[in-house]
């Protein structure tokens, strides 16, 4: 929404907008803290945590919780930077958070390993070096946002708690908010079926993602700078310019895991080799699913660019419907496959997590381009 405004040139929208944002967030994360802290004793009793630990855990989430206000604040902030194109700011902003919980975890650990800290007081510290990390940013964030340079600056004289603004952002975000809340949900169904191969298979699996992270989480950042892109051209009513980054995503996305891809077909065992520190039988689980997940790179490659295009033209129902398909459609059905028909599980054994994540992935991939074609033709025609 904001891209749009600035695309369009109105920059007093879009000073109302990040305005009202901002103090959205602060109520929103306010909102959070009055209902969860209260509550996070008896819930953590209600889900069984054991009580020589119960004390300790309250104290661990509510830590956890308070982050998140500022995390809020934080990501505000980068959806600003990124409407105006400047992601160079965002880069070094997550660098910052990363380096400085790192140092923190690092040193806290180091503190408890030569009796400088108690274990048990000592694992507080890990929570506190998230909010460390996140409140240098937030001072960061808030002093960029306040500064009288910025032509954006916030103000609550400029806020706009109406329903012209409160119905579009609600109507965008809820759908992106099931989605990742449903995909998250999935994916620890999937891990919990996963659980009754081995012990050792939930494991092999998150090594496998991670792996595969190497290349579908940077062309994230193509997606992000995509549907930054297109909600500008569509703010300056530009519908043939906006539509033209998918496709300049999309060849950058594919380039980039076709590379990957070769890279990991030359060098996959010893990648495997190093994840599984020398455990011969590990490394052998982690490569019967990693064989087969990898072959969905491209396709995943295809599934990103569609998503940015469908963010940035605002379509984010039809994304969220994509991404519970891949799961409740396409991954945990086959996958029951794989585990439950005999024929199928004593023939592929293990195998069998890959080719569903392998399917799945490709099928998600190959429904979003069509929904990319129909959804682009459909503009086109609409605007010629």
């Amino acid at each position: 929404m904001i891209a749009r405004s600035f695309g369009s040139g109105d920059m007093q929208r879009v000073r109302r907008q990040i305005s009202t944002l901002f103090f959205f967030a602060l109520f929103v994360g306010a909102g959070i803290l009055f209902i969860i802290i209260p509550l996070m004793y008896p819930l953590l009793r209600l889900m069984k945590m054991p009580e020589a630990l119960l004390f300790q855990g309250t104290i661990y989430s509510c830590l956890v919780v308070v982050s998140v206000v500022f995390q809020f604040i934080n990501t505000i902030f980068f959806a600003v930077q990124k409407s105006r194109g400047s992601t160079k700011i965002i880069m070094w902003g997550n660098l910052l958070v990363l380096f400085i919980k790192t140092f923190l975890n690092i040193l806290t650990i180091r503190l408890i390993a030569h009796g400088f800290l108690e274990r048990e007081k000592g694992i507080y510290f890990l929570p506190l070096a998230t909010i460390t990390a996140h409140l240098v940013l937030t001072v960061i964030a808030i002093q960029n946002l306040t500064s009288k340079k910025n032509p954006f600056r916030l103000s609550f004289k400029c806020t706009e708690f109406k329903k012209t603004f409160l119905a579009p952002l609600a109507s965008l975000g809820i759908p992106v908010f099931l989605e990742k809340f449903v995909f998250a949900f999935g994916k620890a169904l999937v891990n919990s079926l996963c659980a009754t191969m081995g012990t050792t298979v939930v494991g092999a699996l998150g090594v496998s993602d991670r792996i595969c992270g190497l290349s579908s989480n940077p062309i994230n950042g193509f997606q992000e700078a995509e549907s930054s892109l297109i909600s500008n051209n569509l703010g300056n009513k530009n519908v043939r310019r906006a539509i033209s980054f998918f496709y300049r995503t999309l060849l950058l996305t594919m380039s980039y895991t076709a590379v990957f891809f070769l890279i990991m077909c030359i060098f996959r065992t010893a990648i495997i080799d190093a994840f599984a520190k020398g455990n011969a039988a590990f490394a052998h689980e982690i490569d019967q699913i990693y064989y087969w997940e990898r072959l969905d790179t491209l396709l995943i490659a295809v599934n990103t660019s569609v998503m940015g295009l469908l963010y940035g033209f605002g379509k984010t129902k039809i994304s969220m419907l994509i991404n519970i398909a891949r799961l409740f459609v396409f991954r945990i059905p086959i996958l029951l496959l794989f585990m439950k028909v005999p024929a199928l599980s004593d023939t592929v054994g293990i195998s069998g997590v890959g080719m569903a994540m392998c399917i799945s992935n490709g099928l998600t991939g190959l429904s979003a381009g069509i929904v990319a074609v129909l959804f682009i033709r459909r503009e086109l025609n609409s605007h010629s």
